[in-house]
Protein backbone atom coordinates (compact mmCIF):
# COMPACT_ATOMS: atom_id res chain seq x y z
CA UNK A 1 0.00 0.00 0.00
CA UNK A 2 1.62 3.21 -1.19
CA UNK A 3 0.78 6.44 0.62
CA UNK A 4 -1.17 7.63 -2.42
CA UNK A 5 -3.33 4.52 -2.59
CA UNK A 6 -3.84 4.60 1.18
CA UNK A 7 -5.07 8.20 0.92
CA UNK A 8 -7.38 7.31 -1.99
CA UNK A 9 -8.88 4.44 -0.01
CA UNK A 10 -9.37 6.74 2.99
CA UNK A 11 -11.17 9.39 0.88
CA UNK A 12 -13.38 6.85 -0.89
CA UNK A 13 -14.25 5.06 2.35
CA UNK A 14 -15.02 8.33 4.12
CA UNK A 15 -17.32 9.47 1.32
CA UNK A 16 -19.16 6.13 1.16
CA UNK A 17 -19.75 5.80 4.90
CA UNK A 18 -20.37 9.54 5.23
CA UNK A 19 -23.68 8.93 3.41
CA UNK A 20 -25.04 7.62 6.70
CA UNK A 21 -24.71 11.04 8.30
CA UNK A 22 -25.86 13.63 5.77
CA UNK A 23 -29.23 13.78 7.53
CA UNK A 24 -27.98 13.95 11.13
CA UNK A 25 -27.66 17.77 11.48
CA UNK A 26 -30.92 18.18 9.53
CA UNK A 27 -33.18 16.31 11.94
CA UNK A 28 -35.21 19.37 12.93
CA UNK A 29 -35.39 20.77 9.39
CA UNK A 30 -36.63 17.47 7.95
CA UNK A 31 -38.98 17.01 10.89
CA UNK A 32 -40.53 20.43 10.27
CA UNK A 33 -40.88 19.71 6.54
CA UNK A 34 -42.75 16.47 7.22
CA UNK A 35 -44.45 17.70 10.44
CA UNK A 36 -42.67 15.14 12.65
CA UNK A 37 -41.92 15.90 16.35
CA UNK A 38 -38.28 16.39 17.39
CA UNK A 39 -37.97 13.24 19.51
CA UNK A 40 -39.17 11.05 16.62
CA UNK A 41 -36.63 12.42 14.13
CA UNK A 42 -33.96 10.27 15.80
CA UNK A 43 -35.47 7.49 13.65
CA UNK A 44 -33.79 9.10 10.65
CA UNK A 45 -30.40 8.07 12.02
CA UNK A 46 -31.67 4.78 13.43
CA UNK A 47 -33.13 3.38 10.18
CA UNK A 48 -30.04 4.37 8.23
CA UNK A 49 -27.81 2.50 10.63
CA UNK A 50 -30.11 -0.52 10.76
CA UNK A 51 -29.94 -0.64 6.96
CA UNK A 52 -26.17 -0.38 7.20
CA UNK A 53 -25.95 -3.19 9.75
CA UNK A 54 -28.06 -5.43 7.49
CA UNK A 55 -25.93 -4.51 4.47
CA UNK A 56 -22.77 -5.26 6.41
CA UNK A 57 -24.02 -8.70 7.41
CA UNK A 58 -25.44 -9.67 4.00
CA UNK A 59 -22.90 -8.03 1.66
CA UNK A 60 -19.56 -7.61 3.41
CA UNK A 61 -18.76 -11.36 3.65
CA UNK A 62 -18.66 -11.35 -0.16
CA UNK A 63 -15.39 -9.43 0.10
CA UNK A 64 -13.62 -12.76 0.64
CA UNK A 65 -14.95 -14.03 -2.70
CA UNK A 66 -16.02 -11.35 -5.24
CA UNK A 67 -13.84 -9.19 -7.48
CA UNK A 68 -13.69 -6.03 -5.40
CA UNK A 69 -12.35 -4.02 -8.34
CA UNK A 70 -15.87 -3.97 -9.83
CA UNK A 71 -18.03 -4.70 -6.80
CA UNK A 72 -17.01 -1.66 -4.76
CA UNK A 73 -17.65 0.98 -7.50
CA UNK A 74 -20.91 -0.81 -8.36
CA UNK A 75 -22.14 -0.44 -4.79
CA UNK A 76 -21.22 3.25 -4.85
CA UNK A 77 -23.36 3.77 -7.97
CA UNK A 78 -26.25 1.96 -6.26
CA UNK A 79 -25.89 4.28 -3.27
CA UNK A 80 -26.14 7.26 -5.65
CA UNK A 81 -29.49 5.93 -6.92
CA UNK A 82 -30.87 5.67 -3.38
CA UNK A 83 -29.56 9.14 -2.51
CA UNK A 84 -31.52 10.59 -5.43
CA UNK A 85 -34.60 8.66 -4.31
CA UNK A 86 -34.26 10.24 -0.86
CA UNK A 87 -34.02 13.70 -2.41
CA UNK A 88 -37.32 13.04 -4.20
CA UNK A 89 -39.13 11.41 -1.22
CA UNK A 90 -42.72 12.77 -1.01
CA UNK A 91 -43.41 11.66 2.59
CA UNK A 92 -41.59 10.83 5.82
CA UNK A 93 -42.19 7.03 5.72
CA UNK A 94 -40.91 6.91 2.14
CA UNK A 95 -37.79 8.83 3.14
CA UNK A 96 -37.16 6.44 6.04
CA UNK A 97 -37.29 3.57 3.54
CA UNK A 98 -34.84 5.19 1.11
CA UNK A 99 -32.51 6.07 3.98
CA UNK A 100 -32.48 2.42 5.04
CA UNK A 101 -31.50 1.51 1.45
CA UNK A 102 -28.72 4.12 1.53
CA UNK A 103 -27.43 2.46 4.68
CA UNK A 104 -27.66 -0.98 3.06
CA UNK A 105 -25.58 0.02 0.03
CA UNK A 106 -23.14 2.36 1.82
CA UNK A 107 -21.04 -0.62 2.93
CA UNK A 108 -18.79 0.01 -0.09
CA UNK A 109 -16.42 1.90 2.19
CA UNK A 110 -16.07 -1.07 4.51
CA UNK A 111 -14.93 -3.30 1.64
CA UNK A 112 -11.89 -1.05 1.32
CA UNK A 113 -10.66 -1.71 4.87
CA UNK A 114 -9.99 -5.47 4.57
CA UNK A 115 -8.69 -4.86 1.03
CA UNK A 116 -6.19 -2.39 2.48
CA UNK A 117 -5.28 -4.99 5.10
CA UNK A 118 -4.66 -7.56 2.36
CA UNK A 119 -2.45 -5.18 0.38
CA UNK A 120 -0.44 -3.79 3.30
CA UNK A 121 2.82 -5.30 4.56
CA UNK A 122 2.81 -6.69 8.08
CA UNK A 123 4.97 -3.83 9.37
CA UNK A 124 2.68 -1.12 7.93
CA UNK A 125 -0.75 -2.68 8.48
CA UNK A 126 -1.56 -0.72 11.65
CA UNK A 127 -0.65 2.60 10.02
CA UNK A 128 -2.54 1.83 6.80
CA UNK A 129 -5.68 0.59 8.55
CA UNK A 130 -5.48 3.51 10.99
CA UNK A 131 -5.41 5.97 8.09
CA UNK A 132 -8.36 4.38 6.27
CA UNK A 133 -10.39 3.99 9.48
CA UNK A 134 -9.63 7.61 10.44
CA UNK A 135 -10.79 8.63 6.98
CA UNK A 136 -14.14 7.02 7.65
CA UNK A 137 -14.62 8.84 10.94
CA UNK A 138 -13.53 12.14 9.38
CA UNK A 139 -15.98 11.51 6.53
CA UNK A 140 -18.84 11.13 9.00
CA UNK A 141 -18.02 14.48 10.60
CA UNK A 142 -17.39 16.36 7.35
CA UNK A 143 -20.69 15.03 6.00
CA UNK A 144 -22.45 16.65 8.97
CA UNK A 145 -20.66 19.95 8.42
CA UNK A 146 -21.17 20.13 4.66
CA UNK A 147 -24.77 19.00 5.00
CA UNK A 148 -25.69 21.95 7.20
CA UNK A 149 -24.15 24.53 4.85
CA UNK A 150 -25.78 23.12 1.72
CA UNK A 151 -29.17 22.69 3.40
CA UNK A 152 -29.24 26.27 4.66
CA UNK A 153 -28.67 27.70 1.19
CA UNK A 154 -30.37 25.17 -1.09
CA UNK A 155 -32.65 23.05 1.11
CA UNK A 156 -32.18 19.61 2.63
CA UNK A 157 -33.03 17.75 -0.59
CA UNK A 158 -30.06 19.35 -2.35
CA UNK A 159 -27.78 17.65 0.18
CA UNK A 160 -28.71 14.21 -1.13
CA UNK A 161 -28.39 15.29 -4.77
CA UNK A 162 -24.88 16.55 -4.04
CA UNK A 163 -24.03 13.28 -2.25
CA UNK A 164 -25.19 11.27 -5.27
CA UNK A 165 -22.90 13.25 -7.57
CA UNK A 166 -19.96 12.67 -5.20
CA UNK A 167 -20.60 8.91 -5.26
CA UNK A 168 -20.69 8.73 -9.06
CA UNK A 169 -17.49 10.76 -9.44
CA UNK A 170 -15.61 8.71 -6.83
CA UNK A 171 -16.78 5.41 -8.31
CA UNK A 172 -15.45 6.46 -11.71
CA UNK A 173 -12.14 7.56 -10.18
CA UNK A 174 -11.69 4.53 -7.93
CA UNK A 175 -12.53 1.69 -10.33
CA UNK A 176 -9.34 1.73 -12.42
CA UNK A 177 -7.13 2.14 -9.35
CA UNK A 178 -8.31 -0.83 -7.29
CA UNK A 179 -5.75 -3.61 -7.84
CA UNK A 180 -6.93 -6.93 -9.21
CA UNK A 181 -6.38 -9.54 -6.50
CA UNK A 182 -5.76 -13.24 -7.00
CA UNK A 183 -9.06 -15.09 -7.31
CA UNK A 184 -10.15 -16.94 -4.20
CA UNK A 185 -12.02 -20.25 -4.10
CA UNK A 186 -15.77 -19.87 -4.65
CA UNK A 187 -17.83 -20.54 -1.55
CA UNK A 188 -21.63 -20.86 -1.44
CA UNK A 189 -23.22 -17.67 -0.14
CA UNK A 190 -24.98 -19.39 2.75
CA UNK A 191 -21.63 -20.76 3.90
CA UNK A 192 -20.19 -17.25 3.94
CA UNK A 193 -22.99 -16.06 6.20
CA UNK A 194 -22.65 -19.13 8.40
CA UNK A 195 -18.90 -18.49 8.60
CA UNK A 196 -19.58 -14.99 9.95
CA UNK A 197 -21.87 -16.40 12.63
CA UNK A 198 -19.27 -19.03 13.54
CA UNK A 199 -16.58 -16.35 13.64
CA UNK A 200 -18.62 -14.46 16.22
CA UNK A 201 -19.76 -17.40 18.33
CA UNK A 202 -16.55 -19.41 18.24
CA UNK A 203 -13.89 -16.86 19.16
CA UNK A 204 -13.75 -15.04 22.48
CA UNK A 205 -11.37 -12.38 21.12
CA UNK A 206 -13.86 -11.54 18.35
CA UNK A 207 -16.70 -11.25 20.86
CA UNK A 208 -14.81 -8.94 23.21
CA UNK A 209 -13.51 -6.74 20.40
CA UNK A 210 -17.01 -6.50 18.91
CA UNK A 211 -18.49 -5.42 22.23
CA UNK A 212 -15.92 -2.66 22.71
CA UNK A 213 -16.36 -1.42 19.14
CA UNK A 214 -20.17 -1.50 19.41
CA UNK A 215 -20.02 0.44 22.68
CA UNK A 216 -17.82 3.10 21.08
CA UNK A 217 -20.15 3.50 18.10
CA UNK A 218 -23.19 3.63 20.36
CA UNK A 219 -21.61 6.51 22.27
CA UNK A 220 -20.50 8.27 19.07
CA UNK A 221 -24.07 8.31 17.77
CA UNK A 222 -25.50 9.35 21.14
CA UNK A 223 -23.07 12.24 21.33
CA UNK A 224 -23.62 13.71 17.87
CA UNK A 225 -27.38 13.07 17.72
CA UNK A 226 -27.75 14.68 21.14
CA UNK A 227 -25.54 17.53 19.95
CA UNK A 228 -27.95 18.23 17.09
CA UNK A 229 -30.87 18.43 19.52
CA UNK A 230 -28.87 20.68 21.88
CA UNK A 231 -27.60 23.16 19.31
CA UNK A 232 -31.03 23.55 17.73
CA UNK A 233 -32.70 24.05 21.13
CA UNK A 234 -33.51 27.52 22.59
CA UNK A 235 -30.25 27.40 24.61
CA UNK A 236 -28.26 27.90 21.40
CA UNK A 237 -30.71 28.28 18.51
CA UNK A 238 -28.03 27.46 15.92
CA UNK A 239 -28.87 27.28 12.22
CA UNK A 240 -28.30 24.00 10.38
CA UNK A 241 -25.05 25.33 8.90
CA UNK A 242 -23.70 26.24 12.33
CA UNK A 243 -24.74 22.86 13.72
CA UNK A 244 -22.84 21.19 10.90
CA UNK A 245 -19.83 23.46 11.41
CA UNK A 246 -19.55 22.40 15.05
CA UNK A 247 -19.00 18.84 13.77
CA UNK A 248 -15.66 19.97 12.36
CA UNK A 249 -14.22 20.05 15.87
CA UNK A 250 -14.61 16.29 15.85
CA UNK A 251 -12.29 16.17 12.84
CA UNK A 252 -9.56 17.63 15.05
CA UNK A 253 -9.93 14.70 17.41
CA UNK A 254 -10.03 12.17 14.60
CA UNK A 255 -6.87 13.62 13.02
CA UNK A 256 -5.10 13.64 16.38
CA UNK A 257 -5.86 9.94 16.83
CA UNK A 258 -5.06 8.94 13.23
CA UNK A 259 -1.53 7.76 14.06
CA UNK A 260 -2.71 5.53 16.88
CA UNK A 261 -2.43 2.53 14.55
CA UNK A 262 1.34 2.82 14.94
CA UNK A 263 0.91 1.85 18.60
CA UNK A 264 -0.64 -1.41 17.44
CA UNK A 265 2.37 -2.07 15.20
CA UNK A 266 4.60 -1.54 18.26
CA UNK A 267 2.68 -4.04 20.42
CA UNK A 268 1.00 -1.41 22.61
CA UNK A 269 -2.57 -2.23 21.65
CA UNK A 270 -3.93 -3.19 25.09
CA UNK A 271 -2.71 -0.19 27.16
CA UNK A 272 -3.52 2.22 24.33
CA UNK A 273 -7.08 0.87 24.14
CA UNK A 274 -7.58 1.40 27.89
CA UNK A 275 -6.25 4.95 27.68
CA UNK A 276 -8.52 5.65 24.71
CA UNK A 277 -11.58 4.59 26.71
CA UNK A 278 -10.55 6.78 29.65
CA UNK A 279 -10.05 9.81 27.38
CA UNK A 280 -13.52 9.19 25.91
CA UNK A 281 -15.10 9.32 29.37
CA UNK A 282 -13.24 12.55 30.16
CA UNK A 283 -14.56 14.11 26.95
CA UNK A 284 -18.13 13.16 27.83
CA UNK A 285 -17.81 14.59 31.35
CA UNK A 286 -16.43 17.90 30.04
CA UNK A 287 -19.14 18.08 27.35
CA UNK A 288 -21.85 17.51 29.97
CA UNK A 289 -20.96 20.91 31.46
CA UNK A 290 -21.40 22.59 28.07
CA UNK A 291 -25.17 22.67 27.90
CA UNK A 292 -25.01 26.48 27.89
CA UNK A 293 -21.42 27.12 26.78
CA UNK A 294 -20.29 26.42 23.23
CA UNK A 295 -16.61 26.73 24.24
CA UNK A 296 -16.90 24.02 26.90
CA UNK A 297 -18.91 21.93 24.46
CA UNK A 298 -16.20 22.19 21.79
CA UNK A 299 -13.41 21.32 24.23
CA UNK A 300 -15.37 18.26 25.33
CA UNK A 301 -16.03 17.27 21.70
CA UNK A 302 -12.31 17.43 20.83
CA UNK A 303 -11.29 15.31 23.83
CA UNK A 304 -14.13 12.89 23.09
CA UNK A 305 -13.07 12.63 19.43
CA UNK A 306 -9.45 11.78 20.31
CA UNK A 307 -10.45 9.03 22.72
CA UNK A 308 -13.23 7.51 20.66
CA UNK A 309 -11.27 7.48 17.41
CA UNK A 310 -8.34 5.80 19.15
CA UNK A 311 -10.65 3.09 20.48
CA UNK A 312 -12.23 2.48 17.07
CA UNK A 313 -8.93 2.30 15.18
CA UNK A 314 -7.30 0.00 17.72
CA UNK A 315 -10.32 -2.29 18.01
CA UNK A 316 -10.77 -2.64 14.25
CA UNK A 317 -7.06 -3.23 13.65
CA UNK A 318 -7.10 -5.90 16.36
CA UNK A 319 -10.10 -7.58 14.75
CA UNK A 320 -8.47 -7.70 11.31
CA UNK A 321 -5.29 -9.20 12.76
CA UNK A 322 -7.02 -12.28 14.15
CA UNK A 323 -7.06 -14.27 10.87
CA UNK A 324 -5.51 -12.95 7.65
CA UNK A 325 -7.55 -15.38 5.51
CA UNK A 326 -10.90 -14.13 6.81
CA UNK A 327 -10.51 -10.36 7.05
CA UNK A 328 -13.78 -9.57 5.27
CA UNK A 329 -15.70 -11.88 7.59
CA UNK A 330 -13.99 -10.42 10.64
CA UNK A 331 -14.69 -6.90 9.40
CA UNK A 332 -18.30 -7.93 8.82
CA UNK A 333 -18.61 -9.00 12.45
CA UNK A 334 -16.94 -5.84 13.72
CA UNK A 335 -18.89 -3.35 11.62
CA UNK A 336 -22.19 -5.18 12.09
CA UNK A 337 -21.74 -4.90 15.83
CA UNK A 338 -20.72 -1.26 15.48
CA UNK A 339 -23.80 -0.18 13.65
CA UNK A 340 -26.18 -2.18 15.79
CA UNK A 341 -24.57 -0.19 18.58
CA UNK A 342 -24.96 3.00 16.55
CA UNK A 343 -28.66 2.35 15.93
CA UNK A 344 -29.18 1.75 19.65
CA UNK A 345 -27.24 4.95 20.40
CA UNK A 346 -29.43 7.14 18.18
CA UNK A 347 -32.57 5.69 19.76
CA UNK A 348 -31.14 6.25 23.25
CA UNK A 349 -30.22 9.83 22.38
CA UNK A 350 -33.82 10.62 21.46
CA UNK A 351 -35.18 8.87 24.56
CA UNK A 352 -32.80 10.50 27.06
CA UNK A 353 -33.19 13.89 25.41
CA UNK A 354 -36.92 13.71 26.05
CA UNK A 355 -36.23 12.69 29.65
CA UNK A 356 -34.16 15.77 30.48
CA UNK A 357 -32.02 17.07 27.64
CA UNK A 358 -28.26 17.09 27.13
CA UNK A 359 -27.01 16.07 30.59
CA UNK A 360 -28.98 12.80 30.73
CA UNK A 361 -27.69 11.93 27.25
CA UNK A 362 -24.09 12.45 28.41
CA UNK A 363 -24.65 10.46 31.62
CA UNK A 364 -26.09 7.55 29.64
CA UNK A 365 -23.17 7.71 27.18
CA UNK A 366 -20.68 7.69 30.07
CA UNK A 367 -22.33 4.57 31.49
CA UNK A 368 -21.89 2.81 28.13
CA UNK A 369 -18.18 3.70 28.05
CA UNK A 370 -17.83 2.57 31.67
CA UNK A 371 -19.21 -0.83 30.65
CA UNK A 372 -16.66 -0.98 27.81
CA UNK A 373 -13.91 -0.17 30.33
CA UNK A 374 -15.16 -2.99 32.54
CA UNK A 375 -14.92 -5.38 29.59
CA UNK A 376 -11.35 -4.14 28.98
CA UNK A 377 -10.41 -4.72 32.62
CA UNK A 378 -11.79 -8.25 32.56
CA UNK A 379 -10.27 -9.16 29.19
CA UNK A 380 -6.99 -7.24 28.87
CA UNK A 381 -4.95 -10.24 30.08
CA UNK A 382 -7.22 -12.81 28.48
CA UNK A 383 -9.20 -12.59 25.23
CA UNK A 384 -7.74 -9.26 24.07
CA UNK A 385 -4.17 -10.50 24.59
CA UNK A 386 -4.53 -13.71 22.56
Amino acid sequence: MSRGLTLLFAIAASAAVGNLYWAQPLLNVIGEDFNVPTGSTGLIVTVTQIGYAVGVFLLLPLGDMVNRKFFIPGLMILTAVFLLATAAAPAYPVMLGTLALIGFSAVAGQFLIPLAGDLARDDQRGRVLGTVAAGIMIGLLIARALSGVVAEHFGWRAVFIMAAVIMVVLAAFLAPRIPTMEARPKVPYWRLLLAVVRTITGNRTVQVTMLIGASAMCVFTMFWTGMTFLLSSPSFGFSVSLIGAVSLVGVVGALAAQRVGVLFDRGLFIPALGVGLLITVVGLIVAAFGSESIIVLIIGAVIFGVGLQAVQILAQTRMLSIDASARSRLNTAFVFGNFVGGAIGSALAGAFWQLGGWVPVMIAASVVVALALLIWVISHKGALAR
